[in-house]
């Protein structure tokens, strides 16, 4: 049975939900779950954990601009 997931939001998104990602542990080794807030019926990206760190070094950067 899979365990229900716990979405979440950063704490500097606005209150509401224009452009915010959530996101979930997807209890399997290194996994993290990525969803439209927008959207939470839709189906989510599954990435490691180390992608999404290299994703977020990134977008702190600037490199993706």
């Amino acid at each position: 049975m899979l365990k229900a997931l716990n979405w979440r939001k950063s704490s500097y998104s606005a209150t509401g939900n224009d452009a915010c990602l959530e996101l979930a542990d997807l209890h399997e080794a290194g996994r993290v779950g990525i969803r439209d807030s927008k959207h939470p019926e839709r189906t989510h990206l599954s990435v490691s954990r180390h992608d999404l760190a290299r994703l977020t070094a990134r977008i702190r950067t600037g490199d993706l601009a």
